[in-house]
């Protein structure tokens, strides 16, 4: 079932791609809604991980002052995802959607409290504020863009808490490779670049040949979209505890934006 555009094309960088220019209104705003959609299951599934992620924090607590405080973390997300869910109800899950779902799930199941505790609070929570603040400014709803701008105080509590937290830990060997490796997909598909958007394309205007997706991926500036995203990331894993896993994946190349080409590659290969 679609859902109302709630962002303007430009917002996405689609003013820019001169098949989406070259449209018909009505494939415009079919494009929109999809995109539309990606953006807001993206905003689901992180709530309903957080969800996940704050219960397994209750029972992995070893004091009760904890216990208490990732309870009422707790209830900040089931709020948030409820709020969302005013507005989405996933049905279908594309594919880049899929992996990152996968990730998320893969995180939470873990019962290594560093791992969980930089992956979900520190990393992602922080990406979250600078993506919910975006939103928020971008959104032509009044009402989603208030929920957006809602959620940022206790998001800044749970990543501020993360933080804290984190940096009076001593990280295991198997804690820092672990995640390393997690960061590592999750920063992958940040460099493959705008995909959801391609894909959008792809639905409404039918099948893209490789030259028709590297045009598109060209028009949106992925570098600098991908590169934006990626030099926000690595801020957020700052720290002394946190720079053996900063340098690894600084030599794997993991904070290198993708070139359209490459991006095509990443995600056909």
């Amino acid at each position: 079932m679609p859902v109302q555009s709630l962002w303007e094309a430009g917002y996405f960088g689609l003013d820019k791609v001169k098949i989406f220019r070259d449209s018909s209104g009505a494939e415009q705003e079919k494009i929109l809604q999809l995109c539309t959609r990606s953006l807001l299951e993206e905003a689901y599934f992180i709530e309903k991980a957080g969800v996940g992620y704050m219960a397994k924090m209750v029972m992995l607590a070893q004091t009760t002052e904890e216990r208490m405080l990732y309870g009422l973390f707790a209830s900040d997300e089931a709020s948030h995802l409820a709020q969302i869910s005013r507005f989405i109800k996933p049905d279908y899950i594309g594919g880049q959607e899929r992996a990152f779902l996968r990730l998320l799930s893969t995180v939470v199941e873990n019962e290594d409290k560093s791992v969980l505790l930089f992956v979900i609070q520190v990393v992602l929570e922080g990406w979250g504020l600078s993506h919910y603040r975006n939103l928020a400014k971008g959104c032509k709803n009044a009402e989603v863009a208030q929920m957006f701008r809602g959620f940022l105080q206790e998001e800044a509590h749970h990543h501020g808490t993360g933080m804290m937290l984190f940096d009076r830990r001593s990280l295991s060997p198997s804690s820092r490779d672990a995640i390393a490796e997690i960061l590592a997909l999750f920063l992958r598909m940040v460099q493959v670049g705008p995909q959801s958007v391609v894909s959008a394309i792809a639905r409404v205007k039918g099948h893209l040949s490789p030259p028709q997706k590297v045009r598109i991926l060209t028009e949106l500036d992925t570098e600098t979209q991908s590169g934006t995203r990626l030099k926000l990331l690595r801020s957020l894993m700052q720290g002394k505890t946190a720079s053996p896993i900063v340098h690894r994946l600084e030599i794997q190349g993991a904070f290198e934006p993708f070139s359209p080409e490459d991006c095509l590659r990443s995600v056909e290969s």
